[in-house]
């Protein structure tokens, strides 16, 4: 999994087994892999910008190389080789997500472009592979977004706790478990940024020699501007009501170059981005969560459960609710899309769907992504 943020591919190996409601994940190792140089630059200059089809070609091969030697220098690391694998789940790199129908020659048309050629990852671990996820839950009416919420609903829904589980990657993505819940029940979207839009602010203030803001040191050194705050929380998107979901698109360089303009010192830009992300997540639960449900949990993963700038705001926010790790349910907070990626690529080799309508807004249930031979 390499999410919008461009900051590593994580590598996830699971044991899976069993079906529907009773399938079970075990993890056997997880470890996150470098870029190599130059690499996600080329990702940010081709992601949501006019180029050339030939920038966009080798890139989706380039990927696809980088992908496979991730896959195979995390095998090493965790002392397993190719032979070991008997499926592999790839999301590939978005470049572009625009659920929202867009005329164009006189018809409606939604798209996603995921990037990371199977052929290549399939051909190096010379087995299966699963990949281009998103496609069939959009040619049904659906945003192909968020996908999470399946394994969401599988391994963390309870019988008596209302829980919220809230990935804050790239983007923030909440899935809403009603006590007891069965599928239809569910809610889920994307709330706003989660980490992209303070990442890109770290990276130009310090001229790409922090890719991210560690432990939330800057966000903490400054205050919020609420006068800026407010005006961006003026977004109509937030009140939008799902499925919804976002990207790069709204959260991407234009977005972030407005910011810049303000001319603000690096840590109150940053403090305000991190209040961003965090009252974004909070007006989503409270417009479209506490009607259907008191939160009594918020179980947390993603690279924003190590900013203490982020998950200190959001327990300060969210009193009624005990705010935790799934790293305390067995659930890696790093590892735990690529453990959703997985179960999806796993569902889609047993031809079952993996997509949750109440989530994505699709019309009916399908199977997810292509598989690719070796």
């Amino acid at each position: 999994m390499s999410g919008t943020s461009v900051d590593a591919i994580d590598v996830g190996l699971f044991e899976i087994n069993g079906e529907a409601e009773a399938l079970t994940v075990r993890t056997v190792g997880f470890c996150d892999v470098p870029f190599p140089p130059g690499v996600p630059e080329q990702v940010l200059m081709i992601s949501d910008a006019t180029v050339q089809t030939a920038a966009i070609s080798q890139a989706n091969y380039l990927l696809g190389q980088v992908f496979a030697d991730a896959l195979l220098s995390a095998l090493q690391r965790l002392g397993y080789a190719a032979g070991d694998l008997e499926l592999v789940g790839c999301h590939g790199q978005t470049i572009y997500h625009q659920p929202e129908p867009t005329p164009l020659c006189g018809m409606p048309v939604c798209s996603t472009l995921q990037l990371g050629e199977a052929a290549l990852v399939s051909q190096a671990c010379r087995c299966p592979v699963v990949s281009d996820f998103r496609a069939a839950d959009l040619a049904v009416g659906g945003q192909g977004a968020p996908l999470v919420p399946y394994l969401d609903f599988l391994l963390l829904r309870h019988p008596t706790l209302n829980r919220v589980a809230l990935n804050i990657g790239g983007i923030a993505n909440l899935t809403a478990l009603p006590a007891g819940s069965g599928s239809t029940e569910v809610i889920a979207f994307d709330t706003g940024p989660g980490n992209m839009v303070m990442d890109q602010i770290v990276q130009h203030v310090t001229g790409g020699a922090q890719r991210y803001d560690r432990d939330g040191r800057m966000a903490l050194a400054g205050s919020v501007d609420k006068a800026l705050l407010a005006q961006l929380l003026s977004d109509p998107w937030y009140s939008q009501s799902p499925p919804k979901s976002t990207g790069r698109e709204r959260y991407g360089e234009d977005f972030v170059r407005t910011l810049l303009e303000q001319g603000f010192a690096p840590e109150r830009l940053m403090a305000t981005a991190a209040e961003l992300t965090v009252s974004t997540i909070v007006l989503g639960i409270e417009r479209f969560v506490a009607p259907a449900m008191a939160v009594d949990e918020i179980l947390v993963s993603g690279g924003g459960w190590h900013n203490p700038a982020v998950i200190g705001s959001l327990r300060s926010k969210m009193t009624g609710a005990t705010v935790r790790p799934t790293d305390d349910l067995g659930i890696g907070t790093d590892a735990k899309e690529s453990m959703a990626m997985a179960v999806i690529a796993y569902e889609t080799y047993h031809r079952r769907p993996a997509n949750l309508p109440s989530a994505t807004g699709a019309s009916r249930p399908v199977i997810l992504g292509h598989l690719t031979w070796p």
